[in-house]
């Protein structure tokens, strides 16, 4: 008996689950607000280093901008580059990037100056990555360092999941990417309360991040495809096979993946590796075109504004090239994300079976080609489902993407992953 009134003051004592939430408003709010500053910074330098290499520089050679040659140079001189930095930083700007995900535990402090400036120089050089993976473990690195000091009674899960969301809210320019995406990994834990209640700073960080970005750099993933009038049974059938089709590309560089890390690996040397690596994504880009290179989001954006304006033949050839070079760039040891040059094999897809059957209308086509790839090459479905969904920005196409999620996810579900466990095995 004379426990109990101390096991109810111990109770009382807890804070009530609405003062708990709010009290995660303000480091929420801020975490956000520096994620998307962090990618901001980033991404403004890597442009303004991309228009010297690829306009100023080959302009005062008097070469092609993007002739093959300067490809070729220009590229085996990013992965030469970024192979010295890696060998010269601390930590060697992180682990093995085929081994990263979009969130992952957090890195120490010391590595994120070298992780940056190795993103910056893949963005700028042509390779076919995004920037999504080293800035969200560079910001949850720097979000858990000052989380741990300023009020270290705080779970560290806090902190990860804050960043992570105010980075995928910054580079989706919606909270809603980050919420979606966060809510799979959320679910998949047996944690106490509520799922909002475990979303409510993340989706507050999520907020700030883009409302940071929005106001600052005005993102958009709108392709300005004609619109989708309304959906008929030869619709749905088109949907299923071309969301297959591009499941079946992305499980392509999803088994690939393992051998393509386990031949540069036996070069034991990242110098090396890289340089070789760079080399191998120049000759591609000399293949495929130089919308082929970089991260995708402006390429794909110059594709979809003119469909007619390459054959069935030239789109399959910019998803395959576009498909090996991620596989070579994510296995070689260039820092960068995955999700952003698998939109543009989707959108080549699309466009693909756009060409091969006009009667297919190009929103659906595209739409459904990114949501095939990112279901294989990320295992997300959500994240697949609302980056198709944004591409796109017509209501009218979601019940037919729902439906092609279906048959694309039956293809994919119990695959390997594209990411590799420490000893190069395939995760599952």
């Amino acid at each position: 008996m004379a426990t109990e009134p101390a096991a109810d003051s111990a109770v009382s004592a807890e804070p009530a689950p609405a003062l708990r939430l709010l009290l995660l408003i303000v480091p929420a709010l801020a975490v956000g607000v520096v994620s998307a500053l962090v990618l901001l910074g980033v991404s403004l330098l890597a442009e303004q280093l991309q228009d010297v290499l690829w306009e100023t520089l080959p302009d005062a050679l008097s070469v092609g901008r993007y002739s093959s040659l300067w490809m070729i140079v220009m590229l085996t001189a990013t992965g030469l580059v970024t192979g010295l930095v890696i060998r010269a930083v601390p930590g060697r700007a992180g682990p093995d990037p085929a081994t990263t995900g979009l969130v992952d535990p957090p890195l120490a402090p010391g590595v994120v100056p070298g992780l940056l400036v190795v993103t910056v120089l893949a963005l700028a050089g042509g390779v076919s990555l995004g920037p999504e993976n080293p800035i969200t473990a560079a910001n949850i690195a720097l979000a858990y360092w000052a989380g741990r000091r300023f009020a270290p009674g705080t779970p560290a899960a806090l902190w990860v999941s804050l960043a992570a969301a105010g980075t995928i809210g910054a580079l989706f320019g919606t909270p809603v990417a980050a919420a979606l995406i966060l809510s799979e990994t959320l679910a998949s834990r047996a944690e106490p309360g509520a799922l909002w209640d475990r979303l409510f700073g993340p989706l507050a960080a999520g907020a700030a991040g883009a409302l940071t970005m929005t106001l600052t750099a005005h993102p958009s993933f709108d392709l300005s495809l004609p619109d989708y009038t309304h959906a008929d049974w030869g619709d749905l059938l088109s949907a299923c096979v071309i969301a297959s089709a591009g499941a079946v590309l992305g499980l392509a560089a999803v088994y690939a993946f393992p051998y393509a890390h386990r031949a540069f690996r036996a070069l034991r040397h990242p110098v090396l590796a890289l340089t070789l690596g760079g080399l191998l994504l120049g000759l591609l880009g000399a293949l495929g075109g130089h919308l082929t290179l970089f991260k995708g989001l402006d390429e794909v954006k110059e594709l979809a504004a003119d469909p007619g304006g390459w054959s069935a033949g030239e789109f399959a050839v910019m998803a395959v090239v576009k498909t090996v070079a991620l596989v070579i760039a994510a296995t070689c040891g260039f820092r960068g994300g995955r999700i952003f040059p698998a939109v543009f094999c989707g959108v080549a897809l699309g466009l693909c079976a756009h060409a091969l059957v006009d009667g297919v209308p190009v929103a659906l086509a595209v739409t459904c080609g990114v949501l095939g790839v990112l279901l294989a090459v990320t295992r997300q479905g959500w994240l697949s489902l609302f980056t198709a969904a944004v591409l796109a920005a017509d209501m009218n196409l979601l019940p037919l993407l729902c439906v092609a999620t279906l048959p694309a996810w039956l293809l994919v579900t119990g695959r390997p992953r594209m990411q590799l466990r420490a000893d190069g095995t395939p995760l599952r």
